[in-house]
């Protein structure tokens, strides 16, 4: 890798720890956040440093974004990490402009800054969503593909894009499929929602859901380490990947983890639908023979990645 890292989403969750991890590799980074869900509290180590610049602005507004970038410090971009997305489903199942602008044109855009800036190297963070409601193992080329949510419609029309891209002006392309990505900074999801309903009634916690949806769950130190090691050793145009550990977690198993923790005693009052909203997807599993095959393997379990950041959170 060489050249300057442009991130989008960098104040986020997973993409604040992506920063954090090419500055400890000695890489040059300008990061991009609107700062919509993403936290400049995120970024207090990368700022702190002289080999980080943050851009708060609209990843949409292009020619903004190309005119920051043509004349920046750190000189010419190698690679573009793209995370910027509409991270919370629910608000994008109640909003239907919430996907299209924040999910799909945001990489519109970030695919059009690349054009103008010839920067050849895209890394793209994708979705189990993509896949919908399969009842099946997913596989990365397991098809014809129906989102049940407008996030995973938006992500799957963002490959899409970055496909036609690789037959065009972008060199070379990978695609990572998350699953459900945990750990310290994350701004939703179960676990941080759990914490926040307990934190305000500590003698209750109502689930969305029969509790039994049962997903894979992965650290994001390790998804990290994931993305690290197949954008080193695969070399194609394009590169797709699922992320994943053999293992699950049932929203019961988090349920229970998290009152023990943050309130325990406390009564946990579950649904009776068997999933938690319109577009969420109760249970999936991922065939993950293709990352493996690089040679990575996640060091903790779904419920042990579950546990560890129910410490995390907790402090």
């Amino acid at each position: 890798m060489t050249g300057a890292v442009y991130v989008t989403g960098a104040a986020g969750f997973i993409g604040s720890h992506l920063v954090d991890r090419l500055l400890e590799q000695g890489r040059s980074v300008i990061g991009m956040d609107n700062l919509k869900l993403g936290r400049r509290s995120n970024l207090e180590k990368a700022l702190a440093g002289p080999r980080f610049d943050f851009i708060e602005g609209d990843v949409n507004d292009v020619a903004a974004a190309t005119e920051r970038l043509r004349r920046h410090r750190f000189g010419p971009i190698g690679e573009v990490w793209h995370l910027a997305a509409n991270s919370d489903i629910q608000a994008g199942a109640a909003d239907p402009e919430i996907d299209l602008r924040d999910t799909f044109l945001t990489t519109h855009s970030t695919l059009r800054l690349m054009e103008a800036l010839s920067i050849p190297a895209l890394v793209f963070a994708s979705t189990s969503a993509i896949y919908g409601e399969l009842d099946v193992p997913l596989r990365e080329d397991t098809g014809p593909l129906f989102p049940a949510s407008r996030y995973g419609a938006m992500k799957l029309a963002s490959e899409a894009a970055i496909a036609a891209a690789t037959q065009m002006f972008v060199e070379r392309a990978w695609i990572f499929r998350f699953p459900n990505v945990i750990g310290p900074r994350a701004t939703h999801g179960a676990i941080f929602d759990f914490m926040a309903k307990l934190r305000k009634d500590p003698s209750r916690l109502e689930v969305l859901g029969d509790g039994k949806q049962d997903k894979p769950y992965l650290h994001v130190q390790e998804l990290l380490d994931a993305m690290f090691l197949a954008r080193e050793k695969s070399g194609g145009a394009i590169n797709c990947f699922n992320v994943s550990g053999d293992s699950s977690t049932t929203v019961r198993y988090i349920a229970e983890r998290v009152v023990a923790s943050a309130a325990p005693g406390a009564r946990i009052l579950y649904g009776t639908a068997d999933r938690g909203w319109i577009g969420d997807v109760p249970r999936f599993r991922y065939v993950t023979d293709k990352i493996r095959a690089l040679g990575w393997r996640p060091k903790l379990s779904s419920n042990e990645a579950v546990d560890r950041t129910i410490g995390e959170l907790a402090r």
